[in-house]
């Protein structure tokens, strides 16, 4: 199997082009502030990712905004702190806050010279334009949660995506799914057959920060640290072909 055999790339956004993680734990500074809470960075996104996958279930329907602003309040709630509405509204809206991965723009300039460029992602379409804005790249299709009606890793979001990429003429099989999350991502990918590369953005770390850990039967047919490496991995096939 080789990057150039696939005509799209189909990306998860947050934690794979967009460095969520740093965006969370800025926008929870003043909550951690007011709690006293001496957490570390990791225990804070990991306490995140508790909260934001139970809301994601309960509440499928709910646009990601709010649902940020739902999961603000039930961490405030465990952290004991009394917040008022406009500041649970504010962490809910800081998703257009959020870095870009410093790599991420040059890597999908590139890549869109060789692949159609598909979101799927846990968003609200909203919210993304602000993170479309730091990446710098048109796609050619954007599903988001708030389409679908349901978030990651609920296979209805795959089934969603594949439907309509058929639509537009891309057969499962011209997929490569690129997604940080084993969780969000890469175990229902498998579940549908689809082919992967895991954008290991948290290689140098322990643990599984602001995702929950992932099902044992996830897996990937490619690995790279960085969306960079990616692409200068299918620059070499290029030049060996």
């Amino acid at each position: 199997m080789r990057l150039h055999d696939f005509r799209a790339l189909s990306f998860d956004c947050y934690g794979t082009l967009i460095d969520w993680e740093s965006g969370i734990f800025t926008a929870l500074q003043p909550l951690l502030a007011r709690s006293g809470q001496s957490l570390s960075r990791d225990a804070a996104l990991e306490t995140f990712a508790q909260h934001e996958s139970a809301q994601e279930e309960e509440t499928p329907a709910l646009v990601y905004a709010e649902l940020l602003a739902t999961v603000h309040r039930r961490l405030a709630k465990a952290w004991n702190v009394t917040v008022s509405e406009s500041d649970h509204a504010r962490f809910g809206a800081s998703v257009p806050d959020w870095p870009a991965f410093p790599d991420s723009p040059a890597a999908l300039a590139y890549l869109k010279q060789h692949y159609r460029l598909v979101i799927l992602s846990n968003v609200d379409r909203e919210s993304f334009k602000g993170s479309n804005r730091r990446l710098g790249v048109e796609f050619d299709a954007i599903y988001t949660a708030q389409d679908i009606g349901s978030y990651k890793p609920n296979p209805r979001n795959f089934d969603y995506m594949l439907t309509h990429t058929a639509a537009r003429g891309i057969a499962k099989t011209d997929i490569l799914h690129t997604a940080q999350s084993l969780f969000h991502d890469h175990g229902p990918a498998k579940k549908f057959g689809l082919a992967s590369a895991w954008i290991d953005r948290r290689h140098d770390q322990s643990g599984w920060g602001a995702t929950m850990a992932p099902p044992k039967e996830a897996g990937y047919d490619f690995r790279f640290p960085s969306l960079a490496a990616m692409a200068d991995a299918h620059r070499a096939e290029v030049s060996a072909t």
